[in-house]
């Protein structure tokens, strides 16, 4: 997929039709600008119920703490 936007006077763009369909992405919906070498990344900030079990099986002990550090 190729789709292409202008930056407006008012340095806004609009996300093509296409990428917002295939993206699944929402009006209202918050996202993340991660600047990458001469671009930027543009990923949609998830919700707190989609973090839910994303650390399972971690381990929880060896891990250092803010007083570990001074």
């Amino acid at each position: 997929m190729s789709a292409t936007a202008t930056l407006s006077s008012k340095f806004q763009i609009s996300i093509p039709k296409a990428v917002r369909e295939e993206q699944h992405w929402q009006a209202g919906q918050e996202f993340v600008f991660i600047p990458k070498g001469k671009g930027v990344l543009v990923m949609p900030v998830p919700e707190l119920d989609e973090l839910a079990g994303i650390a399972q099986g971690v381990r929880t002990d060896g891990y250092r703490d803010r007083e570990d550090r001074y």
